[in-house]
């Protein structure tokens, strides 16, 4: 079993690393929509970036999850699903979205005054999304409620971490180094349970991640909404997979927290001022 986990996990990071690497290349020379100039952006410093990375990431990572041995077909289904309709969704809000509305209260609120926002449907359709792949996985259905409450509460986790990642997606590299950060204790776990799906699950995001990068610290692409929101929620089909339910409240809650606190407080100014966020944050960037 340990050896099947090991092998799952290095033919996953791998798959996804190739695919990645080789999805970034293509759309770099033929975009899957429109032209260059429909993915570009200004970056932080005012500078031109790309956001095909996205696109790359999800092609990569999806195709890994189709492909890495090791899966249920229940559980390759939902981190498939998870991946690409998360990524679907954020690629629409980079190309479609107005900046009017910011966060989930500006775009619930808008909602409510009857503007549906290109935010507002990725809000609700990464819920949908989170929720459909929730119900694919097994879970763990001991005490009250059993699966429909199990269900629920692992929709969430997968639609808030789809969410959060996106939500450090505001220097380069940064989103990649908070889901390296986050998956490689998953990784870890996965591995010393012997736990094959776990392993593969977690080593996907993980190898299409680092694989993208040197393009990301480099300040010649970004994520966007399309990768990080992908990213996110194939960590979060991992933390399902890989974790009892006190462990995915404690997360859950962990992401509720985050996701609330990013309403009021700038992660970029508490990152800042802490010094050893802030090396990390600036490792392999250039000067600020």
């Amino acid at each position: 079993m340990a050896h099947r986990s090991w092998l799952g996990a290095l033919a996953g990071a791998a798959l996804g690393a190739v695919v990645a690497r080789a999805a970034y290349a293509a759309f770099t020379r033929r975009p899957p929509i429109g032209d260059e100039k429909t993915w570009t952006r200004t970056n932080h410093r005012g500078e031109p970036i790309t956001l095909l990375e996205g696109p790359a990431f999800v092609a990569g990572a999806g195709a890994a999850a189709v492909l890495a041995p090791g899966l249920p077909g229940r559980a390759r289904a939902a981190a498939v699903l998870a991946c690409v309709g998360s990524g679907a969704l954020g690629a629409y809000d980079d190309l479609r979205g107005a900046t009017s509305s910011k966060g989930f209260k500006g775009h619930l609120t808008a909602l409510a005054r009857g503007e549906v926002t290109s935010g507002a449907v990725k809000i609700l359709g990464i819920g949908a999304a989170g929720l459909a792949a929730a119900a694919l996985l097994p879970g763990d259905h001991r005490g009250s409620g059993g699966r429909a409450v199990d269900t629920l509460l692992n929709g969430a986790l997968i639609a808030g971490s789809a969410n959060l990642a996106n939500l450090f997606d505001l220097r380069p590299g940064r989103a990649i180094k908070v889901g390296l950060l986050t998956g490689a204790p998953l990784l870890v776990a996965s591995l010393a349970k012997g736990a094959p799906a776990g392993a593969a699950l977690t080593a996907v995001p993980i190898g299409a991640g680092l694989a993208l990068l040197p393009e990301d610290l480099g300040e010649r692409a970004m994520l966007g909404d399309a990768g990080a929101n992908a990213l996110g929620a194939l960590l979060g089909v991992a933390a399902v997979t890989g974790l009892r339910r006190p462990s995915r409240l404690v997360v859950l809650g962990t992401v509720a927290a985050l996701t609330a606190a990013s309403e009021k407080v700038s992660f970029t100014k508490v990152i800042a001022g802490n010094p050893a966020l802030h090396r990390l944050d600036m490792l392999g960037r250039r000067p600020a």
